[in-house]
Order: C-alpha cells, then structure tokens, then sequence
C-alpha cells in the first residue's frame, strides 16, 4: 500500500487516513466544549481490505496529536482508541472522569449523531 495522509475532516468529525485517494479508514468524533474543550472519539473504522495495516493506530496517533497541537485533552469513548491510549501513555494522557462523563451524555443527548 502506498503512504497514507491522515487528514481532519472537522465539519464532518472524521480524521480521515487516505491512501491511493481513497479513504480506507477513519475516526468519528466530536468536540466537547463543556465542562471544558475535548475531543471525543466515538468510531474507528478501518475498510476490510486495509486491515491489519496500523492504520487505526495510525489514526488514535494522530488525533492525540491534533489534541495536543489544539491544547485540548482527549476523552476517548471508542473503545479501540481507549484500548491505544493504555498502550501509549506517553502520548495519551488519562481521560478526565469529569470529561468522560459529559462526554457519554453528550451522545445521550444527540443519539441520531453517531
């Protein structure tokens, strides 16, 4: 496979992996904005055939680092980027219960978005 492009989509709340112009993978998130400012991954999906690849790690990689370069935390509801972070501390940080918390009742809330 060819280099992937991870690119943010934030209108549509997908961190988008590319490779060969085609989008063979994503992260669905949202951006929490109270208590405090969070993004939120809800979905990680990688296309069938670009499985086992790294792109979903990839993927938690870069939206850390989007969080990182935005100054805001990350509060992780998807459960394959739960699962990265533990493996990762070094660049995943604990989510904040609080966060977390106002996180799930945001999807609550909005129960058609994701």
């Amino acid at each position: 496979m060819s280099e992937i492009e991870i690119r943010d989509d934030r209108a549509a709340g997908r961190l988008e992996a590319v490779g060969a112009g085609e989008v063979v993978g994503h992260v669905e998130y949202f951006v929490l904005e109270s208590p405090a400012r969070a993004l939120v991954p809800v979905h990680t999906i990688v296309e069938p055939a670009h499985e086992g690849m790294g792109i979903a790690g990839s993927l938690a990689r870069e939206l850390y680092a989007l969080a990182e370069r935005e100054g805001v935390p990350v509060a992780p509801l998807c459960p394959y980027v739960v699962k990265w972070a533990e493996c990762h501390p070094e660049v995943a940080p604990p989510a904040d219960p609080e966060l977390l918390s106002a996180a799930k009742q945001w999807l609550r809330e909005h129960p058609g978005r994701f």
